[in-house]
């Protein structure tokens, strides 16, 4: 599933009440969402991302809803072997040439790869690093690739999740209408197993956006960010 980068363009298309409507979380809508455009996001890497990751030794990371890749490559210049997954193929071929505007040495790190995140299942203990920033999906499915997720991270590894907060839905900042969307740290944390995980940030921390008035709004991040035991 698409990644969705708040601060990158706004979440225009997103803002309507789609009820039970599933079009929101299907290759369709966001390949017709990414070639509506020449860019949606702002081709910056989530600020979550920076925060969470920028002291971690770089390895294999996973980047879940990679979008057009500014989370991708920004792990690859760091010195990560990034997979970056997507829903869109639309919005892969777009992050591809923009990796390779970057160089070759950055684009060589990153392998492209379209998958439907609602079923796919990364290989387990695979991953220093998997990162899903501001996925959108319907509870059930959420929860389910959390839990998938997480079995990808391998012992010593990070798992960093970061959404919507429910608090974020009453700002003038452009959000989906959908309440189902928005979850806490807490929530997500119910879904590891304490002797396997050390939870290291929980909360919803505060940062600063504009809203499409043109004022500076404070909005609030819902983040997780957990290492695996090493095991034995």
């Amino acid at each position: 599933m698409a990644g969705r980068r708040p601060g990158r363009g706004g979440q225009a298309g997103l803002t309507h009440n789609h009820g039970s409507d599933l079009l929101l979380f299907t290759q369709e809508f966001w390949d017709e969402r990414y070639g509506s455009k020449d860019r949606i996001w702002s081709g910056n890497p989530n600020p979550q991302l920076l925060d969470q990751a920028a002291g971690l030794t770089p390895g294999a990371a996973l980047d879940v809803g990679s979008g057009e890749g500014a989370d991708a490559i920004w792990l690859a210049a760091q010195g990560w072997e990034v997979t970056a997954v997507d829903v869109s193929s639309v919005a892969l071929e777009r992050a591809a040439r923009r990796a390779a505007e970057v160089g070759h040495e950055i684009a060589g790190r990153i392998s492209w790869q379209q998958s439907d995140l609602m079923t796919w299942e990364p290989a387990p203990h695979r991953f220093d690093l998997v990162s899903a920033q501001f996925m959108y999906l319907p509870p059930p499915s959420l929860e389910s690739m959390h839990r998938r997720l997480a079995a990808a991270v391998r012992p010593g590894g990070t798992l960093l999740i970061v959404g919507h907060h429910p608090s974020d839905m009453e700002t003038s900042i452009p959000r989906p209408n959908l309440s189902e969307l928005y979850y806490t740290a807490e929530e997500i944390a119910t879904r590891l197993d304490p002797a396997e995980w050390e939870i290291v940030v929980l909360g919803a921390p505060a940062r600063e956006a504009v809203d499409p008035e043109g004022l500076t709004v404070t909005i609030h991040d819902t983040v997780l960010r957990a290492t695996r035991r090493l095991t034995g």
